[in-house]
């Protein structure tokens, strides 16, 4: 009967330690393996990179050069100004909206001939209306991005991409091109169109995105993109999306083959949205912080992440350095910033393990109930 009882407490006790709730941190994922030359993977609400690979390194951006000409027109120009198509515009090379030399439209439809159908033609008529020329215009461009933008190893020499030896980015310059843009409304509409009906003197048709993951090959979540290639630059992919309050922005830069560029940015993507998550604090509530805010502050946080909410004087970690935040009441408390709170994840688990203890100690009380009763009975016959 000892035995018996042995084995029912060695049972219990297996039992109870397999019931337990992991608690112990799983170790942070390893990012894709992506093979494009170049590429870098941003949540665009901080600018927190999530990933990078030569992002600091001198390349050819081909068609990714009309994110910038396209901020850089919304922002400086006139959107419902006329534009007269010049013979130079008419004749440029490479992809464009045949446009008609003397034609006028306006600037905002040939910034959608810039971005949707990546027209070379819309870019040079973008650039000779706002500066005169495309080398004025490309002087113009580059002391924009530099004061306004904050890139710090661009020079563009023309409005479109095509192949100039001392036009040349960064990967990393690029997405912030591209997060900056993002934040402009009108951008962010062209951005992300994915046909558009277009009626020219020359050339009437419905315009298509070139970006694959927006139409053929749709990708949940996804807001926006260009397209770009040139023989000297490869295939070129910039790559915005949103899903619960997370936006990405993904740069890929020298794909050997569009494939490739594609592959690569579906990674990242997936990368970013299984790995990482949104929180944030009103204003008013919990947190404040040492600069305004109109409504909430928000940031990008791995998962699991804590925030150690510290003094003024100190930079917050793992948020963008442009952000300070202090407790109201305690300076050194902790936070949580996935977007199940970490005190909810420990008081379940807490819980749980509570409930597991108190029914394995019932069933052991009862057991050993059991069994007392049971030698009562054998020495009440042994003693008849």
């Amino acid at each position: 009967m000892k035995k018996q009882f042995s084995l029912i407490i060695t049972m219990i006790f297996f039992i109870f330690l397999i019931s337990i709730p992991k608690t112990i941190a799983q170790p942070d994922p390893l990012p894709p393996e992506v093979n494009s030359e170049a590429v870098i993977l941003i949540e665009s609400n901080s600018g927190k990179v999530l990933y990078t690979k030569n992002a600091g390194k001198e390349m050819y951006p081909a068609s990714l050069t009309k994110i910038a000409t396209a901020i850089y027109a919304i922002e400086k120009g006139n959107l419902d100004e006329m534009v007269t198509v010049t013979k130079e515009a008419r004749s440029i090379e490479g992809t464009r909206v045949y446009l008609d030399e003397g034609e006028k439209v306006t600037l905002k439809k040939l910034l959608q001939g810039l971005l949707i159908n990546s027209g070379n033609d819309a870019g040079v008529a973008i650039a000779q209306h706002m500066s005169g020329s495309e080398e004025q215009f490309a002087a113009d461009l580059n002391e924009y991005l530099t004061s306004e933008v904050g890139v710090e190893n661009t020079t563009f020499a023309n409005p479109h991409g095509l192949f100039d030896p001392k036009h040349v980015t960064t990967a990393k310059d690029l997405v912030k091109i591209t997060q900056y843009a993002m934040k402009n409304e009108v951008f962010r509409e062209l951005f992300g169109t994915k046909s558009l009906k277009w009626d020219g003197e020359a050339w009437d048709t419905t315009l298509y995105t070139h970006h694959k993951l927006m139409r053929e090959d749709p990708y949940e979540g996804i807001t926006g993109g260009k397209t770009g290639y040139v023989d000297e630059s490869g295939f070129t992919l910039a790559t915005s999306a949103k899903r619960n309050n997370l936006s990405l922005i993904v740069i890929t830069l020298n794909s050997e083959r569009q494939s490739i560029a594609y592959e690569d940015t579906k990674k990242l993507l997936d990368y970013g949205f299984d790995n990482f998550k949104i929180s944030s604090f009103s204003k008013g509530e919990e947190f404040y912080v040492t600069h305004p805010v109109q409504d909430q502050l928000m940031y990008g946080v791995s998962n699991g992440e804590m925030l150690n909410v510290i003094n003024d004087a100190e930079k917050v970690q793992g948020i963008s350095p442009l952000i300070e935040m202090k407790n109201k009441k305690d300076d050194k408390q902790y936070k949580s910033l996935t977007s199940n709170s970490k005190e909810e994840e420990d008081d379940s688990s807490l819980m749980a393990s509570l409930s597991i203890i108190i029914v394995l100690l019932l069933l052991m009380v009862f057991c050993f109930i059991l069994y007392k009763t049971k030698l009562s009975k054998e020495n009440f016959f042994k003693r008849s």
